[in-house]
């Protein structure tokens, strides 16, 4: 099922950082009760560091990251406010803590903290759901499962396939309260977050507009949840009642990866839902009244997506023009699909570009990447070359294989905004904060957060492509907290800090919003790095680049035009 992938900054030097989930050993046949345990430096998780001139080192020994058990997912986030992000990953048999020290190296606090959890777990999330001020852990779980032997597929030699989901039971997923004192708490009968299923991805934002946020689950052929924030603490499960549990033609499909945004700038997030081949892509808009529906037929999507299979899926506008396009990590669940079905592919990649009036397949004009054979499962976006330009990159991870970091190369005069929001009376992260972005080209809207997709976490910095809007009219930011902030007549092509210094370990209040802005600004011109690959998109988009898990390889960037030095600016 392959493993996860996170971009963060760990160090805090404005360069995103790559980790990633690595499973390890197995034998055949492995005993029931087994919890398979990495035996050598070839299972390891690995942390990959970026340096100044956008190539990266492997320091996960030196981090303390090299991790444990069969590794799933991850998810970032700093749930002790101390201004370093701190990593969750999920595995079957156990999950892992870690505590960024500030140093270049990280603490397992698992069974301190009591989020060692039980069970095959998947993707997971931080959010503040009672919003005290303190990032609290859903983490979904896949099914109830043992290493038994079932026989499933057809019993002649290299017919043998993985059983299906329905051979097992779901499963609860787990939910932890941050106590405030590096302790958590298991919460989910008692927030009502407790609904058996077979989770695969998760992810969020405010669906009704109530103030409050709401969690969307992928679940896989069964019905999906949508968790909805009662504001009191609780949630309930609508997913039927908003009609997003099933496809257009009532059934159940494999849900996957799942992202949670407004695709089509109406103010209203929306849902998008990666499944199985021959059952397409489940793209549901949010019509405004608490209900959704169903959009995969009318925007495109349905018919470009029919015989593929989508696991890590991200809302981003790669070309920023203000529209939010798709990226997803294909590859077929069965490594024996084209023996039965040679229309079908184990390996593939899509790019779907928005028009504002639907979707279009562009992945055979964006890239060597997206004609080339690789099974890919997680997926995370974040700009990540080092002159931050303002176009959104993206890692991929593959079972088998190498991942592959996609630089954004587009050829655009559009222009664009990233916010780094930083609570204050809110988490220091801001997830859960709302960002809507005016510009002549008409509204945006976003969610602060690191999750969605499957089993990753994407960086937590909100970007807007603008189009020709040269400035930003106006930024309304609700944070977590309940307070509201307005920004007006904000420059675009830039980075900007919204909030304050480090709020003490204490968890002292203070006002949520700071003094100042922080620019990133692109200064002086530096030489690129060797080219590995090209491609072409209108003169070149994407270009490729591959690192393989275990490897102590430095991963050369390409493209790279400049570097960036920060400078304060006076609050807009």
């Amino acid at each position: 099922m392959g493993g996860g992938v996170a971009l963060f900054d760990y160090d805090n030097d404005g360069r995103l950082d790559i980790f990633l989930v690595n499973g390890a050993p197995l034998s055949d046949p492995t005993p029931k009760g087994t919890v398979p345990q990495k035996n050598g430096s070839s299972y390891w998780d690995r942390l990959y560091h970026q340096k100044k001139n956008g190539t990266f080192e492997d320091v996960t020994e030196k981090a303390g990251l090299q991790g444990a058990g069969y590794g799933m997912g991850v998810t970032a986030g700093d749930y002790d406010n101390d201004g370093f992000e701190d990593l969750y990953v999920t595995a079957y048999g156990g999950n892992k803590l870690y505590h960024n020290n500030g140093d270049g190296t990280f603490s397992d606090i698992t069974e301190k903290a009591g989020v060692g959890g039980s069970g095959w777990s998947t993707s997971a999330a931080w959010v503040d759901l009672d919003n005290d001020g303190l990032l609290d852990l859903v983490v979904l779980r896949y099914v109830q499962w043992d290493f038994e032997d079932i026989w499933c597929g057809e019993h002649r030699e290299g017919y043998r396939s993985y059983c299906h989901p329905d051979v097992f039971q779901p499963i609860a997923p787990l939910v932890y309260h941050n106590d405030g004192n590096g302790h958590f708490t298991e919460i989910s009968n008692k927030v009502g977050i407790s609904k058996p299923g077979k989770g695969l991805g998760i992810a969020l934002a405010d669906y009704d507009r109530d103030g409050h946020v709401d969690i969307v689950v992928a679940n896989d052929s069964m019905l999906e949840f949508l968790y909805r924030n009662k504001g009191d603490g609780t949630f309930e499960e609508v997913g039927l009642l908003s009609q997003v549990a099933v496809d257009g033609n009532g059934r159940t499909f494999a849900g996957m990866g799942v992202d949670f945004a407004d695709y089509n700038n109406d103010g209203l997030p929306d849902i998008v839902i990666t499944d199985l081949s021959n059952q397409m892509y489940a793209l549901y808009k949010n019509s405004g009244d608490g209900s959704f529906s169903y959009d995969s037929f009318t925007s495109g999507l349905g018919r470009m997506t029919l015989q593929h299979s989508g696991w890590g899926v991200r809302f981003f506008d790669f070309d920023n023009d203000g529209w939010k396009d798709l990226l997803v990590a294909q590859g077929h669940d069965l490594d024996t699909v084209e023996l039965n079905y040679p229309n079908l592919h184990y390996r593939e990649t899509m790019l779907a570009r928005n028009t504002g009036r639907g979707f279009v397949d562009v992945s055979a004009e964006s890239g060597d990447v997206f004609r080339e054979a690789f099974v890919g499962r997680g997926l995370a976006i974040g700009d990540i070359d080092i002159d931050n330009d303002g176009r959104l990159d993206a890692v991929v991870t593959s079972n088998d294989g190498p991942i592959h970091i996609l630089h954004n190369e587009t050829p655009t005069q559009n222009r664009w905004l990233t916010l780094k929001l930083v609570g204050r009376k809110s988490n220091r992260d801001a997830i859960g904060a709302e960002v809507k972005l005016v510009t002549s080209n008409g509204p945006q809207f976003a969610t602060v957060t690191t999750a969605g997709s499957y089993l990753s976490a994407g960086e937590k910095r909100v970007h807007f492509g603008r189009g020709t809007a040269t400035s930003a009219q106006r930024i309304e930011i609700h944070w977590p907290s309940g307070i509201f902030q307005t920004l007006e007549q904000v420059r675009g092509d830039q980075i900007l800090q919204v909030g304050g210094a480090v709020r003490a370990r204490t968890g002292e209040s203070t006002p949520e919003i700071a003094p100042s802005l922080r620019k990133l600004e692109r200064c002086s011109s530096s030489a690129t790095a060797p080219i590995q690959a090209g491609c072409n998109f209108f003169d070149s988009m994407y270009r490729v680049f591959s690192l393989t898990l275990g490897s102590a390889t430095r991963y050369p960037m390409a493209g790279l035009a400049s570097l960036c030095r920060p400078r304060v600016y006076p609050r807009a």
